[in-house]
């Protein structure tokens, strides 16, 4: 009899001082963040497929396809539906993926796994995920490299839930460093129309915005750094202003925003997802990558403790 093996697989443990972080083979996805006891990110049990996509790694491309259907130079493309209720392709391609080890130190850990060319996506890639732990909070390095013979456009983007310690979701508050937000249809939650500044307090939380009350699956755009600062920084924090900071490097000029009602163990719950490009950008365009043959990227994003 072998031992069972979790439904997220292995488990990489790191740690730093009194941080300590948790992260599973299957789907490379964040599954615990904490300092000193206290967690930053929320959790979910290893033996279960992460509630809502926590911790989630979407490559090549975050967020939805409508139909799964694009073009790639002129060739029609057919990818999965892995959103049916909703008729969409969703979150890439990896996050049920058994991701490699390539290395696992005390306060490190990376892995790597390949987006093999497949029915509705035509070019192969190799991506790798690194954690590391440090004072400073958490810092995780994305790395994509075309292993095609053919330029590719792609996207990354990731799924945590962060948590502001102990504090009820309700009673935080969120801030976000984004200057637009994407209207939706309700039914696919697929774009209608561009982008558009934001108006009202409903979508805008540049000076933050108490959560009580407030139900989002809502992407903003027009995130950048604040002058001076080479950084976006979107921030959650309990009333007395403790609580985590999401950093990202500038090319995660997008950000999901997703309240979630029934996480396990919790409740409410808030995923803060920072992306490269917009739901349905396979179709749109607007800010997609592109990588020549043999042409690697590079983007990092963490979770820093307030």
């Amino acid at each position: 009899m072998h031992e069972p093996v979790p439904a997220t697989g292995r488990q990489f443990e790191i740690t730093s001082g009194a941080a300590r972080a948790v992260v599973t083979e299957v789907g490379a996805a964040l599954r615990v963040f904490e300092v000193g006891g206290v967690p930053y990110a929320e959790s979910f049990d290893a033996d279960r497929l992460p509630p809502g996509g926590a911790g989630g790694v979407l490559v090549p491309w975050p967020n939805r396809v409508a139909g799964g259907r694009w073009l790639f130079d002129g060739e029609p493309q057919q990818l999965a539906l892995t959103e049916p209720a909703r008729q969409n392709a969703i979150h890439g391609l990896l996050r049920h993926t058994a991701w490699t080890l390539v290395e696992h130190a005390e306060s490190t850990v990376v892995l790597h796994a390949m987006v093999p060319a497949q029915p509705g996506w035509p070019v192969p890639l190799l991506t790798s995920i690194g954690y590391a732990l440090d004072e400073g909070g958490l810092t995780v390095t994305h790395t994509v490299e075309n292993l095609g013979a053919r330029a590719v456009p792609f996207g990354v983007g990731v799924h945590p839930y962060p948590r502001a310690g102990n504090a009820a979701t309700d009673d935080c508050t969120l801030r976000l460093a984004a200057a637009t937000v994407l209207p939706v249809d309700s039914e696919r939650l697929l774009p209608v129309r561009p982008p558009r500044g934001l108006q009202g307090d409903e979508v805008d939380f540049r000076t933050g915005r108490r959560l009580a009350g407030v139900l989002l699956d809502t992407a903003f755009g027009g995130a950048t750094p604040a002058p001076g600062d080479d950084l976006v920084r979107h921030s959650l924090t309990d009333p007395d202003g403790r609580g985590v900071q999401l950093w990202a490097d500038p090319v995660f000029k997008w950000v999901q925003v997703y309240t979630a009602d029934d996480f396990p163990g919790r409740g409410r719950a808030i995923a803060i997802e920072p992306m490269t490009c917009p739901p349905d950008a396979l179709n749109s365009g607007v800010d997609l990558l592109v990588l020549q043959p043999g042409e690697n990227w590079i983007g990092h994003w963490g979770l820093k403790p307030l």
